[in-house]
């Protein structure tokens, strides 16, 4: 598969709305020939990640070195010195295996790879059913204080305000179906 056949999948949404577990569950599906895209970032390594699984971990300075040399399809400084990248060698790495490539990536990132690969790219938006029950799943995960939780939602209201601009918004109300779903449509792109 060339660049130009291998197919993007963008999956994004606020934290908490299932959106990581439905790419996972896309993983597991054989037929649809997919790879996950694994992010870099400026940030530090926190317990139990590995560097090249979870994200490449780069220096902020060497990742604004990468910011001048051109190496991202996409990049954001979420705050300050704290980046997240998507390499454009992973996109390749992924091509050159035959495999489509399947992003799990915040709403700015996923705009950005559309706006870029426009024809070769599916944009779903995984909406959750409230912002109620968001904070009820951010605080039932027990990984963040009450200010982070806090600081999620209210960049998740900024995000549910760009649902819109994706292909696809996925109502996951319920993620068995909302799995079944992202099933379908992946698969109905991928087959255009």
């Amino acid at each position: 598969m060339s660049t130009q056949q291998g197919k993007l999948i963008v999956f994004s949404a606020p934290s908490g709305s299932g959106k990581t577990t439905i790419v996972k569950y896309l993983l597991t599906q054989p037929q649809l020939h997919l790879d996950f895209s694994i992010s870099a970032t400026s940030r530090y390594m926190r317990d139990g990640e590995i560097n090249g699984k979870d994200y490449y971990f780069i220096s902020p300075e060497d990742f604004q070195k990468k910011i001048a040399e051109n190496a991202f399809v996409e990049h954001e400084e979420v705050y300050k010195d704290n980046f997240y990248g998507t390499l454009k060698t992973e996109l390749e790495r992924i091509w050159s295996e035959g495999k489509h490539v399947i992003f799990d990536i915040d709403v700015v990132g996923g705009l950005n790879i559309k706006n870029q690969y426009p024809d070769q790219t599916l944009a779903i938006f995984v909406n959750p059913p409230s912002v109620d029950e968001l904070e009820r799943r951010l605080k039932f995960r027990q990984t963040e204080s009450d200010e982070k939780i806090a600081m999620r939602l209210e960049k998740a209201e900024r995000e549910l305000a760009r649902a819109p601009e994706f292909d696809v918004i996925l109502e996951n109300h319920d993620l068995e179906t909302a799995k079944n779903e992202a099933v379908q449509l992946v698969s109905n792109f991928l087959n255009q």
